[in-house]
């Protein structure tokens, strides 16, 4: 075998060593990742909406020794603690060795995704046909939610305070809903539309049935008799829509992709992708040194605002309720926090690669991602992580042997996207985004490697320990 020459060696030890990651994964840990994502395809099916998600991490968690913070009380190391927000926004906490003031390691996702809302007053008939009216939730491209079987997911919450769960259209026997589209025969003035105007908002409009009630006497009978087979079966009438949260979801169940099975396809990966390891990492998180933090939050798709998101004070009092339990100061905690944002970023598309610059993008099969900054145009609406921390993250990652590559969502002038991570900088927390590469980011369907979701995990468990 021939020596390396001057220039190969100084090129191997001056270069960036891009990981080749699923390539040169070793069979074990091959199966790890595939067996790590078959429990997240259940949690997939099981949390599809932000309700939801909070309901069965909850569960996970508490078979996991998780117990609700109480004011007042001590907790020592490994103590396993969670702070429930309104039903729609979690946190937990592993209590670590050292005090909640020198500062805790902060995983933070979000649990809600894009959907069709029913409006308010949502029900009415139109030529025999009864029909929800939808107010898209999230970025969405509204041409893809049409001729789509519809799961009816929620809550009505009556005046006095009863609450009733709503999952319409995930048994196979259940009935499914649908946004109908036109024909192509009939769709010539349609066509000519721009295609982010191709289905308009008000044209979301989801079927849900066409028998009418039996009875000559009164107009309006297929709508009189969906409420009436509502009244049956939740007791509720047209007046407690005004006091609900229905979401309309995609019907379809996770599965694998591919002949290899080596991806995941399924609606809301973006982030439960994330949330999921998140989750699976603080369960496993026993006596961590400093106090590891999850916190799986609502409304990131729609700006993070509102109680149950992190543009509110949750994070804040969470790591303030946890220091004050201490005797500690909750700005000093703050100030010495660390946190992994956990968002996905968009994968390079071997079809539409022109809308990404390739050597900041992410692909599929190389790893958890790494985002420096997020936003739009010139870094608008980011935190742009400092240097200092990304370089703690990189050698937290290399020294742990996570593959993990950086990426940009698109290019300069023509991508962009926020997530949680400003927020949470606000705080005075230091802060970098890190996630799982998504194919078909916020369509009904989206597709992520198993391989890099259990990345995600390692690399959240190495964040937490």
């Amino acid at each position: 075998m021939s020596e390396k020459s001057k220039a190969e060696l100084l090129k191997e030890k001056l270069t960036i060593k891009h990981q080749s990651g699923l390539k040169d994964a070793s069979e074990e840990t091959i199966k790890n990742a595939f067996d790590f994502c078959e429990d997240y395809k259940k949690f997939l099916d099981d949390a599809k909406t932000e309700r939801e998600a909070n309901e069965v991490s909850l569960s996970i968690a508490k078979e996991n020794g998780f117990v609700p913070f109480v004011m007042g009380e001590t907790y020592k190391a490994g103590d396993r603690v969670y702070f429930n927000n309104r039903g729609k926004a979690v946190a937990f906490a592993v209590i670590g060795k050292e005090k909640v003031e020198n500062g805790t390691n902060i995983t933070a996702a979000h649990i809600d995704s894009p959907r069709l809302d029913l409006k308010p007053n949502p029900l009415y008939e139109e030529i025999d046909m009864a029909l929800f009216k939808t107010h898209y939730y999230g970025g969405i491209k509204k041409y893809q939610w049409t001729a789509v079987p519809m799961a009816l997911h929620g809550v009505f919450v009556k005046t006095d305070g009863t609450v009733i769960k709503v999952c319409i259209g995930e048994d196979d026997n259940d009935p499914k809903f649908v946004v109908n589209d036109l024909l192509p025969h009939l769709a010539q003035e349609q066509s000519k539309r721009t295609l982010s105007d191709g289905i308009r908002g008000e044209e979301l409009n989801v079927l849900v049935g066409s028998m009418p009630f039996k009875d000559d006497k009164a107009s309006e009978l297929v709508k009189l008799n969906i409420l009436n087979i509502l009244y049956e079966k939740y007791g509720v009438t047209e007046a407690d829509f005004l006091s609900a949260e229905l979401e309309c979801v995609p019907a379809a169940k996770a599965c694998d992709i591919g002949f290899d099975r080596s991806m995941i396809g399924a609606y809301g990966q973006d982030d439960r992708v994330c949330a999921y390891p998140a989750l699976r990492a603080i369960c496993d998180t026993k006596v961590p040194e400093k106090t590891a933090v999850c916190v799986l939050a609502d409304k990131e798709e729609i700006g993070s605002d509102g109680n149950t998101g992190l543009n509110s004070a949750f994070l804040k009092y969470v790591i303030g309720d946890l220091a004050k339990m201490q005797g500690g100061d909750e700005t000093v905690a703050l100030r010495n926090s660390k946190c992994l944002s956990a968002d996905v970023n968009a994968a390079l598309d071997p079809t539409f690669q022109d809308v990404m610059e390739r050597r900041n993008a992410s692909q599929i099969n190389r790893g958890v991602c790494v985002t420096k900054y997020t936003g739009a145009r010139g870094k608008s609406g980011t935190s742009d992580a400092n240097a200092e921390y990304v370089a703690q993250i990189r050698n937290m990652l290399d020294s742990a042997e996570i593959s993990w590559q950086t990426g940009e969502l698109g290019r300069v002038d023509l991508g962009g996207g926020g997530t949680v991570a400003m927020y949470i900088a606000n705080l005075g927390v230091d802060v970098v985004d890190l996630g799982v590469p998504v194919l078909s980011m916020h369509a009904p369907f989206e597709t992520t490697s198993k391989f890099d979701v259990y990345m995600c995990y390692k690399a959240m468990y190495e964040f937490c320990k």
